[in-house]
């Protein structure tokens, strides 16, 4: 089953200095941090802000590109998580076709932005990201346990995220 999830903000992990983006719920009851590429967090942080370029960034240059097409974003899902690697799908309409395209989530969320298109999230992901080992993530955890980073990114405020410059 899929649960619909937004965008709550982007963060940095404190500890090795790499953008997160932070997924809730729409009860905000269920949190779900993502580690991304700082290319994909400028692209998300740039839609997030409103940000227009004179010319077009890639996402921008996707969208247009799937306009021209006369496709449509009908929605994005995080599906599955391996690893500590998370997989997405971009599920596009063009006419009464549908396709699939296989894309990183940093990527899927980058371009569901700009589309106002919805984001789903697996629910066996959000159980499967319940356990990730921040170990594979990061490398040295001298003064700071697994758990208290746990707590750290699902206590985060709205406010916090603005701190962090990209």
């Amino acid at each position: 089953m899929f649960i619909e999830v937004k965008v709550s903000g982007l963060t940095i992990d404190p500890l090795t200095n790499t953008p997160i983006v932070i997924l809730k719920d729409l009860e905000e009851k269920k949190i779900i941090p993502i580690w991304i590429g700082l290319f994909e967090a400028s692209a998300i942080a740039t839609e997030l802000e409103k940000i227009a370029f004179s010319r077009p960034m890639t996402h921008d240059l996707i969208m247009e590109m799937l306009r021209s097409l006369g496709a449509a974003v009908a929605r994005i899902e995080i599906t599955d998580l391996k690893n500590n690697t998370f997989f997405a799908n971009i599920l596009l309409e063009q006419g009464n076709k549908k396709f699939v395209v296989d894309a990183r989530p940093s990527d899927a969320i980058a371009i569901a932005l700009r589309a106002n298109a919805p984001i789903f999230v697996d629910d066996k992901v959000i159980n499967k990201s319940r356990n990730i080992d921040f170990g594979a993530k990061i490398s040295d955890l001298d003064n700071i346990t697994k758990e208290k980073l746990k707590d750290f990114l699902e206590n985060l405020s709205p406010e916090d995220f603005g701190k962090y410059k990209m």
